[in-house]
């Protein structure tokens, strides 16, 4: 992939400034406790939320097949159930990792106790089915919630692949998919459909997000590998949990079933001397360079679902974002 100018997260959302602030007051005023410190913890993991990625993929589809949705609570709604979703996969995931930050900062386990992290993160989930249930916007609901039951089966299956050392490349691309690119698919294909989109620009939708959320999944797999200074994160923490991703699988393949079963060990044992052999085998075999190539593909094939619609602003963003998650550096 020829590397471009660095887009920003920023100039992509430059033709959603309204839509991007309405949704945020939406998300304020849809998310509160009458708890003042129950409030608090809610308003500190919103204060420290991520880049907003997934919530900016549904209005630019909003947006796409629809000249009136500056406005859209369809949207809105949608936006936020998607972000809700998202916030509080994290909060869980963080509490099951023993995860200390988040974004930088403190995670809600560490700051505020496992206990109080798993109860806010059960309650963000139990505002997604009031809000869908109050706004009677059932197929919106219906449609998001699928995300839910496929994150949780990718993070079991995961964890039973990471137990066995049995990871193909079959079960990695079965894994990311559920565990990633589904939200994303998620996220564009609802974006779609709460502007009444036909059932098959929906569906072009959501193949657009799982192709940039199998790519943005993999570009994680390969920063794993990168230096912390880079990624500001230990490198190889994927490895040191005993988890196979794609730099590794592609490597063993080149391998002849003894040395498979040799670097598996390696894998299994997770010290300071197995990684460095790993990274050293890695290195040698372009396990980077080929887990890239096929990132490269899926970005491809995302690029091409959008030469089907018009040119416009939320086009040329949906351009941008699939060049952002597969140039960025950490």
């Amino acid at each position: 992939m020829k590397e471009n100018r660095n887009i920003t997260l920023d100039e992509i959302k430059a033709p959603l400034a309204t839509e991007m602030a309405n949704y945020e007051h939406f998300l304020r005023e849809a998310l509160h406790s009458e708890s003042r410190y129950f409030d608090d913890i809610l308003k500190y993991i919103f204060d420290n939320r991520g880049k907003g990625v997934r919530p900016t993929l549904v209005m630019l589809f909003g947006r796409l097949h629809s000249s009136e949705a500056k406005y859209n609570k369809r949207l809105m709604l949608s936006a936020a159930l998607i972000e809700l979703i998202h916030t509080a996969s994290l909060v869980h995931d963080d509490v099951i990792d023993k995860a200390d930050i988040r974004h930088g900062k403190s995670s809600v386990n560490q700051r505020f106790g496992k206990r109080n992290a798993i109860l806010t993160g059960d309650f963000i989930l139990s505002r997604i089915f009031e809000l869908g249930m109050e706004s009677l916007e059932f197929d919106l609901l219906t449609y998001v919630s699928h995300s839910i039951k496929w994150l949780c089966e990718g993070e079991v299956i995961q964890d039973e692949q990471t137990k066995t050392l049995g990871m193909t490349h079959e079960k990695y691309y079965d894994i990311i998919d559920k565990k990633t690119a589904s939200l994303l698919a998620i996220s564009c294909g609802v974006g779609a459909l709460a502007v009444k989109a036909t059932a098959r620009e929906v569906d072009a939708a959501y193949e657009f997000g799982r192709n940039i959320g199998m790519a943005f999944q993999i570009k994680d797999d390969i920063l794993d590998y990168a230096a912390a200074d880079q990624t500001g994160k230990p490198r190889c923490a994927d490895l040191r949990e005993h988890k196979i991703t794609l730099p590794l699988l592609e490597t063993l393949k080149e391998l002849d079933e003894p040395r498979q079963l040799e670097v598996k060990e390696w894998v299994r044992k997770a010290d300071d001397e197995s990684i460095t052999l790993i990274c050293k085998l890695i290195e040698q075999h372009d396990g980077i360079a080929k887990a890239e190539a096929i990132m490269e593909e899926f970005i491809s094939a995302a690029k091409r679902s959008l030469e089907a619609y018009p040119d416009s602003p939320y086009r040329t963003s949906l351009y941008q974002m699939c060049d952002f998650l597969a140039l960025r550096k950490r």
